[in-house]
């Protein structure tokens, strides 16, 4: 696999279909999908040039992007095909339809159910991080190397919102158990989050939606600076399963202090 290609085309896809309209979307530009669940006209085309370039360069790898799924959920059955490419072509949506640079354009690649590779692309903040199985994690050239967080120090931990009521609960009345450094609880957009995750700006992240687009590069990332992406049963993340639930964390430690408190597999 051509890996350079692919950062390329990220990179490319965001300077000349994201970053021209950032700050720049008339109302009839965006809509909702559901409820809360924004769409713009630059995840369509985002998306689409994303996928003409990918079939370049892995001509017959099928792609799932994640405005075409949204369309027919029955794509999501691709992902027990050898090998299928995820696409995000506006990680963030409504930060970007919101004006903040926090938005992403995310590939990930997976292989017999693997997450192996992942790019993100943070074009307001000028960084693109690219991830590979056991060839490690680049950020615009330089490899990741992580800082081991303390054992049993304070924890910077972000939560996202769709938590079940339950989960909800719970974090709320054990989550001080962590001996927190800090809590961030809302709406986390993947691509940022995992990056910082990446870089030792957050120790870990828990989510309650796993989307297969949202999740798949970030999760290669994590893993390539020595962090782990779990399910709340303790098994490693693999996209084509559809259990809900996920914490992302810079260690096995990590993982296990913010998994025990919540009491999410209890």
């Amino acid at each position: 696999m051509d890996v350079d290609a692919v950062t390329a085309l990220v990179e490319h896809v965001a300077a000349t279909v994201v970053s021209p309209r950032f700050r720049e979307l008339t109302a009839g530009e965006v809509s909702e999908k559901s409820p809360g669940d924004l769409v713009t006209v630059v995840d369509t085309a985002a998306e689409a040039a994303l996928t003409a370039g990918l079939a370049e360069i892995l001509p017959g790898v099928p792609v799932v992007g994640e405005e075409a799924t949204s369309a027919d959920l029955g794509r999501l059955a691709l992902l027990g095909e050898p090998r299928v490419l995820v696409v995000d072509p506006l990680d963030g949506t409504q930060a970007f339809v919101e004006g903040s640079p926090d938005h992403a354009v995310m590939v990930g690649l997976v292989e017999h159910g693997e997450a192996v590779a992942g790019w993100i692309c943070l074009p307001q903040h000028g960084q693109t991080f690219v991830a590979q199985r056991g060839a490690g994690a680049w950020c615009n050239g330089e490899r990741l190397t992580r800082s081991v967080t303390p054992s049993g120090g304070p924890l910077r931990v972000g939560i996202a919102g769709y938590l079940p009521d339950e989960v909800r609960a719970a974090v709320d009345a054990r989550f001080g158990g962590l001996e927190e450094g800090f809590v961030t609880s809302g709406r986390l957009w993947s691509g940022y989050e995992y990056s910082r995750l990446a870089l030792g700006e957050r120790d870990a992240l828990v989510y309650w939606r796993t989307w297969p687009w949202d999740h798949v590069p970030g999760a290669v990332l994590v893993r390539e600076v020595g962090g782990v992406s779990r399910r709340l049963d303790a098994a490693d993340y693999r996209p084509g399963h559809p259990e809900d639930g996920l914490i992302a964390a810079a260690d096995p430690e990590v993982y296990d202090r913010v998994r025990r408190p919540l009491c999410l597999d209890r």
